[in-house]
């Protein structure tokens, strides 16, 4: 794992992120870990430990060198999948409250796995975004609302933004073209409360990549989110 770890603290070190051993041997240990399940559970598409190094661990991080996330923040990530972007943003920043959703039951035990191997306190929710918008214990509560490539953003805003507390984000992790599906979601996005803030473009390695940043600035309307069926089929 020589040239995991290499191609690993180098792409984190490009966004000033400067790994200890501690955190390289736990994203050393989630990518073996990673890896053994996929054989019998499809968790990732990505099989190679130095594409995982990139394009799950660095990719995920990203973040933290575009957003100023505030000491302790409360920060929900909505399908999670394996874990992304929410469990490495963990490794790196012990004090924040992460939160993992997914709407897939196996992928819950796994995280619950992981953290325990990785000795990292995370919260596990099976169940979707739109039921917990719904959830007054969930409802506008978070600092920090993330999705990764999860759905259009006209769709994800309307499953994200209900989350989020006034003053707070929601991040939108893209791929390069993303300024056709900014504009189609704009609407919605004031609809539910949010303001677009800024769409950071940046590369990891030779991949384009986009961060979508809302900021919540008014509360989300109480007939909001709606049943999934109908986000899905009449977007905002």
């Amino acid at each position: 794992m020589e040239e995991f770890e290499r191609i690993l603290k180098d792409g984190m070190k490009k966004f000033d992120i400067e790994l200890t051993d501690v955190q390289l041997d736990k994203f050393r240990l989630y990518c073996q870990i990673l890896l053994e399940w996929n054989k019998k559970f499809n968790l990732t598409a990505i099989k190679e430990p130095d594409e995982i190094a990139v394009k799950h661990f660095v990719d995920s991080c990203s973040i933290l060198h575009y957003v100023n996330i505030k000491k302790n923040a409360k920060i929900i990530d909505v399908g999670t999948g394996a874990g992304f972007p929410g469990i490495p943003l963990k490794i790196i920043r012990d004090d924040i409250e992460i939160t993992l959703l997914d709407s897939l039951n196996k992928r819950i035990v796994f995280l619950n796995e992981i953290s325990e191997h990785l000795g990292i306190s995370v919260s596990t929710i099976h169940g979707r975004a739109e039921d917990l918008g719904r959830n007054e214990s969930y409802r506008e509560s978070f600092d920090i609302v993330v999705s990764r490539a999860v759905a259009p953003l006209n769709v994800l805003s309307e499953y994200c933004i209900p989350l989020v507390k006034k003053g707070g984000k929601f991040i939108s992790m893209k791929g390069p073209d993303i300024k056709e599906e900014t504009d189609t979601a704009k609407k919605g996005i004031k609809i539910l409360g949010g303001r677009l803030n800024n769409i950071v473009q940046f590369k990891v390695n030779d991949n384009g990549r986009s961060i979508v940043i809302v900021d919540k600035v008014s509360d989300t309307p109480f007939t909001y989110p709606r049943h999934g069926s109908k986000i899905s089929k009449k977007p905002l």
